[in-house]
């Protein structure tokens, strides 16, 4: 298949698989007449770099996961550099999780305050002095 076939499959755009093919994550193959060619292999890989990348991984971050996927294994992740990729994945969100666990008490505590000081000056507030009376 050509460039445009394989673009609108794997749901992207034809600079996206170049810019991929100057990374040397996706093959630079060539028929006889010039124009790039494709198979449903590299539709796969195309696959897992954009569900990778949904999860938040960088394109460096796929390498291993394509390059397991090139020497034929049926999954990407089944190569020990995925494994550690997953890893060091893992690692970095529980990091980005604790910090943000951090922020919102940070800002929960805030909050309380913030909500404290507006009871506290309603509270201190006085009605007028003058009252309605009825004749």
């Amino acid at each position: 298949m050509r460039i445009g076939e394989l673009a609108e499959l794997a749901g992207t755009t034809t600079r996206t698989l170049r810019y991929y093919e100057q990374l040397g994550l996706l093959p630079a193959r060539r028929a006889g007449n010039g124009y790039r060619a494709y198979d449903d292999a590299d539709v796969r890989l195309l696959r897992e770099i954009r569900m990778l990348q949904d999860f938040g991984f960088g394109l460096e971050e796929t390498r291993p996961f394509v390059e397991c996927l090139r020497a034929g294994h049926p999954e990407g992740d089944s190569c020990p550099a995925s494994l550690e990729v997953y890893r060091r994945k893992l690692a970095e969100l529980d990091d980005c999780i604790a910090r943000l666990e951090d922020v919102r008490r940070q800002v929960a505590g805030q909050f309380e305050r913030a909500v404290q000081a507006r009871d506290e000056l309603a509270a201190s507030v006085q009605p007028p002095l003058c009252e309605l009376t009825e004749d």
